[in-house]
């Protein structure tokens, strides 16, 4: 008897977060419209400032930089709160989360080390303390931790499948993500209407296949690089004998150049390859059905620190999440904006290109520099972004995989899957195209045999200079 009733309240429970995630994407996908920015900023307005309050009243470390109550807020902005970082965040995590999570006995180091031990086991299904937790890659040379409530999986999940399912068919849809760790956040969006299932990157790629082609999904989420692999698989695998193609790519994870975007579309039958862009911070930006990415600016506000006319680093205010809350958040991220309005109508800001690392800008010297260019310097060194470099090798020929590494202030290390004399000279003729109209001094060419171990972030373009 008591077992049966433990059966009928986890089913009622089920239910019940069924009918939460179904009331999220309703709101989201059909109800909750932008279509201007006046209406938009009211919004965000409105929610930043009941998120500003919540935190006063539960987080010590904002309840030190808000007016105490019973003051208002009403005056305070975001600008009159500091930046917050990866590091800031560690350093801060106890203070920051808010007094249930603390009751609950959640801290830093225990979260780290149930996120450490579950990225060793492999095994993400458990949580801590009701809790979901994440480890990020690391990738900045800082791990980051990511914390979930129920609630909070329940409207990600809402949100994205809202935002992710085609029009016209919603039910029976197959989601295969290909990730570097699971969460409980996809476990929480499936259903019987829809099935999500993991594909570890760091598991044999070959079975990861056969599962993938038993799957046949209908909805394919993965990184770049392991698009390529499933890419290659296809074309030298009758497609009937696999899986027919999905309904919808989506690229995440890694930046999605140009070059294989159009190669990812030709192989999976696509008009578009789709994008996610999603980080320990957050569920940031989609795709919509137009293929434009927009910014999810209905849960988040993004401050912009622009470094050109067009390109600006993301500082990110969510104020919907509040298990850990992210406010003035710097990314590590370029983003490039397009403001031509989308044929979709939604006023969310268009992302024509997210271009990679902030510190993977390369910093080439000046043509007449005399010294080592620092940023201190007058011999300030040029800034080459990610997506100069990637047009400049599209149009060189020979090769299919490449990376360019600024491996010192004047040398890069070019990697080809094909080095050939012809197609290293058409890159070096291209990159000096490129760097010449820059204004860059001379450098140095290195080529080298390109290699990509599946499940490491591939990083196509990457300043790794000695003393950075």
């Amino acid at each position: 008897m008591f077992q049966s009733r433990r059966v009928f309240g986890q089913r009622i429970a089920e239910l019940a977060a069924t009918g939460r995630i179904l009331k999220t994407f309703v709101t989201v996908r059909w109800l909750r419209k932008f279509r201007t920015r006046a209406r938009l900023e009211q919004f965000q307005q409105r929610h930043l400032a009941k998120h500003l309050v919540f935190l006063r009243d539960q987080s010590p470390y904002f309840a030190r930089l808000l007016p105490p109550a019973p003051q208002s807020l009403g005056s305070v902005s975001l600008q009159d709160l500091p930046l917050m970082d990866k590091q800031v965040m560690m350093a801060n995590f106890d203070d920051l989360i808010p007094g249930e999570l603390r009751a609950a006995g959640l801290t830093r180091d225990g979260a780290l080390e149930h996120a450490i031990a579950q990225e060793k086991d492999r095994d993400f299904a458990g949580e801590l303390a009701g809790y979901s937790i994440g480890l990020s890659s690391g990738t900045s040379g800082h791990r980051g931790l990511f914390v979930t409530s129920k609630a909070e999986q329940e409207r990600w999940a809402g949100t994205v499948l809202a935002r992710a399912l085609p029009q016209g068919k919603l039910w029976g849809h197959r989601i295969a993500l290909f990730l570097r760790a699971d969460n409980n956040l996809y476990e929480r969006a499936g259903s019987k209407a829809v099935s999500f299932k993991f594909f570890d990157i760091y598991a044999d790629m070959a079975n990861n296949l056969d599962a993938l082609a038993a799957y046949q999904p209908t909805i394919l989420v993965a990184p770049p690089s392991v698009l390529h692999v499933i890419a290659e698989h296809l074309t030298q695998t009758p497609a009937a004998s696999m899986f027919p193609m999905p309904a919808k790519v989506f690229s995440v994870a890694e930046v999605l150049e140009r070059k294989d975007a159009q190669y990812f579309a030709k192989v999976f039958g696509q008009d578009v390859i789709h994008q996610i862009y999603q980080c320990t911070e957050g569920f940031l930006a989609i795709s919509c059905a137009h293929g434009r990415i927009h910014l999810n600016e209905d849960v988040a506000i993004f401050e912009r620190e622009y470094l050109t006319k067009d390109r600006f680093i993301p500082i990110v205010t969510d104020f919907v999440r509040t298990s850990q809350p992210v406010v003035r958040y710097r990314l590590n991220d370029v983003l490039i904006e397009d403001k031509t309005p989308c044929p979709c109508g939604s006023a969310l800001t268009v992302i024509s290109r997210i271009e990679g690392r902030e510190d993977d800008v390369l910093l080439l010297p000046a043509a007449g520099a005399t010294a080592e260019p620092t940023q201190a310097s007058e011999n300030k060194p040029v800034r080459i972004y990610g997506d100069m470099v990637s047009r400049a090798m599209i149009y060189a020929h020979g090769f299919t995989h490449y990376r360019v590494v600024q491996s010192d202030h004047a040398v890069l290390e070019i990697f080809l899957d094909t080095p050939t004399e012809a197609a290293a000279a058409s890159v070096r003729a291209e990159l000096d195209q490129l760097l010449d109209a820059q204004g860059c001094g001379p450098r140095t060419y290195n080529f080298h045999l390109y290699h990509h171990q599946v499940g490491a972030k591939l990083r196509r373009i990457e300043r790794a200079l000695p003393h950075a």
